[in-house]
């Protein structure tokens, strides 16, 4: 069964009416709001999303870069692998160790808040009514919003992280964000790669090899593209040429850069 948040984004998408009405029912608010209901998939698509593009961009680079300087068919599977797999890595670490390091910095915020409010009340207290004066409470209603959010200490906090420093708790999971980071750098970015490893055992696709690989970069940076539409709802049309654009840009600058370079060595 799809959740409350995908049945209100096809409605949106669709302009249905009935459909947006039946997800803001007040079960299925309900439901998901009490954490019944988790619309997790969305969470990590940009994940996998951000590592398949940088996997395929970074691998066909390498390619492009590599061909340009004219290496031989092995090396390029060498540097290609070799970048493919500790690349990966590098960013799925850099990720997770992003992810837990703002973890930590809204947990750190949210101790000092705590401690705030327990040795200085009245001046968290004002700062209180102030966010709500700035959100147009004014006299009994403002007194009363107060009263309410400062009688619970939990929402207290959380009003303050939210509206004071504008920290919010991340729902994803560091390693969950790596993992999927880390499976789009590898699951596509070795496309381009799979040229040259197809010529590799049928020497016959020796003279077209680079031409395969970019035709493969494509038909990768198309599947990222249709996989992205579903994040940002554009076109999907519009959506793929963003992406081609982006990878055909890296692997020109690659090519030149490579082809130049071994024009200066043979000097």
């Amino acid at each position: 069964m799809a959740s409350r948040v995908s049945q209100a984004r096809k409605a949106f998408a669709s302009g249905d009416i009935r459909q947006s009405i039946n997800a803001h029912s007040r079960a299925a608010i309900r439901e998901q709001i009490h954490g019944e209901e988790k619309d997790e998939h969305g969470q990590y698509i940009g994940e996998f999303v951000y590592g398949a593009i940088d996997g395929t961009v970074t691998t066909f680079a390498v390619v492009s870069g590599a061909t340009g300087a004219a290496l031989s068919p092995g090396i390029v599977i060498i540097l290609g692998f070799a970048n493919l797999l500790a690349d990966g890595f590098s960013m799925a670490c850099g990720n997770f160790l992003s992810e837990r390091a703002q973890r930590d910095y809204i947990d750190r915020e949210r101790k000092r808040e705590a401690w705030e409010i327990e040795h200085l009340p009245e001046g968290e207290r004002l700062e209180i009514e102030e966010i709500y004066r700035k959100k147009g409470f004014r006299g009994k209603d403002l007194k009363r919003a107060v009263s309410i959010i400062t009688s619970d200490k939990k929402t207290w906090i959380e009003t303050m992280m939210a509206d004071e420093i504008g920290l919010l708790d991340s729902p994803k999971v560091p390693w969950k964000t790596a993992a999927l980071t880390y499976f789009g750098f590898i699951s596509i970015g070795i496309i381009p790669l799979l040229a040259f490893v197809f010529s590799h055992f049928f020497p016959p696709l020796n003279a077209i090899t680079f031409k395969l690989a970019i035709g493969m970069t494509l038909v990768a940076l198309a599947i990222i593209g249709v996989v992205k539409r579903h994040i940002t709802k554009k076109n999907v049309w519009m959506s793929m040429i963003e992406t081609l654009f982006i990878g055909g840009a890296a692997a020109v600058i690659s090519y030149y850069i490579g082809f130049l370079l071994r024009w200066i060595v043979t000097l």
